[in-house]
């Protein structure tokens, strides 16, 4: 049998197993982010906090997440996929673990940095991997696999850990959760290769008859100017900052709680809908990868997807609905809408050349958790100006009306989003540097122009 035959079985194994791993890991990192406005009250009532404070501690995972993605994408880039993920769950497990017996306030920030800290270089990591393993006609596709699966992890954050806590504290679950972290960073050190030559394996592009991209051999720090200067990239930035930023502060704290406070659900019930509202955004993401491939476009489809969000956040203010049918509807639309996102990876790939995808992936992946971690504690506080001094059982009750002024900062952070969709740069789902600019633009001595933006 020809060693091609043999080589393609072989990476196609390894390919699918490396996969699964990273995809575990990646799990792990939506449960963490999405958790707490499953136990916001849980913790509302151990640290005796305002919805500030608690938006504040919540918020914590993605301040140190946000700072993290650009050395995560110069980490991917670098040190490659398997050491990088491997320390980060390992670390993310420590956290996890401290996080769960805190006493204190102080402590369980404490924990909640280190969970950030630790998980902010999996998704970069995992992404970096799929540009590895991937062709790259199937980028849109494989992207929204990956979301796909990784909301998983946040669906299991809402309804089921509501069921869960039923019967354990949220103190053992997050024990649990990052005892599981420290058996994953265990599997990515023994299984995981950041790229087939690392198994002695030809790379995906040769396997399909096509020359290698070249390889890297300037400084991170060149590379890593390159794709600041590089302003194609920009758009996906801002518009992952609004449209991805606000579902995620939005379902990863108070979507629970305003279920509960304005229309009087238990935690259970009310974890429904954030449940509809991730399963929507995982939807979203595959289906919205997918339909970019098949068009053959990028920008589309971030373009309705943003627009979509925009309506929703709108409809939520102005519309009435309530429990029900209703509710749910308008929490999956918002998921799905924001699942647009997704594509805003390949288009920002597309528009740098191969050896540094993961710093472009990074950059504007940091636009997300920028929006998140600002918008988080934003909401809160609007809660809080208006807040009427209800407490129940010694946690914040605020009404639908306070709601909605956190509502309006969404739809804010939204169209934001929406006007820098406009902006994004059509690459027909290939990259935009023919393979001469990029081995000019990777070259260990580049002419200045190239250097500064590879030639975008």
């Amino acid at each position: 049998m020809p060693i091609e035959s043999a080589d393609s079985r072989r990476f196609r194994r390894l390919r699918w197993s490396i996969f699964a791993i990273l995809i575990l890991a990646y799990m792990t990192v939506y449960f963490h982010r999405m958790a707490p406005g499953v136990v916001a009250a849980d913790l509302m009532a151990t640290f005796q906090t305002s919805g500030a404070a608690l938006g504040s501690l919540a918020a914590m995972y993605y301040y140190v997440y946000t700072v993290m993605q650009i050395p995560a994408g110069v980490l991917a880039d670098t040190l490659g996929t398997r050491v990088g993920v491997a320390l980060g769950c390992l670390v993310a497990g420590v956290g996890s673990i401290l996080f769960g017996v805190a006493e204190t306030f102080e402590a369980a920030a404490t924990g909640r940095f280190l969970v950030g800290l630790g998980v902010s270089v999996v998704f970069v990591g995992l992404m970096r991997s799929n540009t590895q393993w991937f062709s790259e006609r199937s980028y849109g596709a494989i992207s929204g696999l990956t979301l796909l699966l990784g909301n998983i992890g946040s669906i299991l954050a809402a309804g089921p850990l509501a069921v869960l806590l039923g019967a354990a504290s949220w103190r053992t679950v997050f024990i649990g959760i990052g005892i599981l972290s420290m058996v994953i960073a265990l599997l990515t050190a023994l299984f995981v290769r950041s790229r087939p030559a690392d198994a002695g394996l030809p790379s995906v592009r040769e396997l399909e008859g096509l020359p290698a991209h070249p390889a890297r051999h300037r400084h991170w720090l060149h590379d890593l100017r390159g794709v600041f200067a590089t302003r194609a990239v920009w758009p996906n930035f801002f518009m992952m900052f609004g449209i991805a930023g606000s579902l995620f502060a939005f379902a990863g704290l108070w979507g629970v709680p305003l279920m509960r406070d304005s229309f009087g659900l238990a935690r259970t019930e009310a974890s429904l809908y954030t449940t509809a509202a991730l399963t929507g955004f995982a939807l979203g993401c595959f289906a919205m990868g997918w339909l970019s491939d098949h068009l053959g476009r990028r920008k589309p489809v971030i373009v309705g997807a943003s627009g979509l969000s925009v309506l929703v956040w709108l409809a939520l203010i102005l519309l009435p609905w309530g429990p029900g049918w209703s509710g749910l509807t308008l929490y999956g639309l918002l998921g799905l809408a924001a699942g647009g996102f997704v594509v805003g990876y390949a288009a920002a790939k597309e528009v740098v050349p191969p050896g540094v995808a993961g710093m472009a992936i990074a950059l504007v992946n940091t636009g997300l958790f920028l929006g998140a971690a600002i918008l988080q504690p934003a909401f809160g506080w609007m809660l809080d100006l208006t807040w009427d001094g209800a407490l129940v059982d010694g946690v914040r009750q605020y009404a639908l009306s306070d709601y909605r002024h956190g509502l309006w900062l969404s739809s804010g952070f939204a169209l934001l989003g929406l006007a820098a969709a406009l902006f994004v740069r059509e690459t027909r789902c290939r990259h935009q540097a023919s393979a001469s600019e990029a081995s000019e633009a990777l070259s260990p001595s580049p002419s200045p122009k190239v250097s500064t933006a590879f030639k975008h």
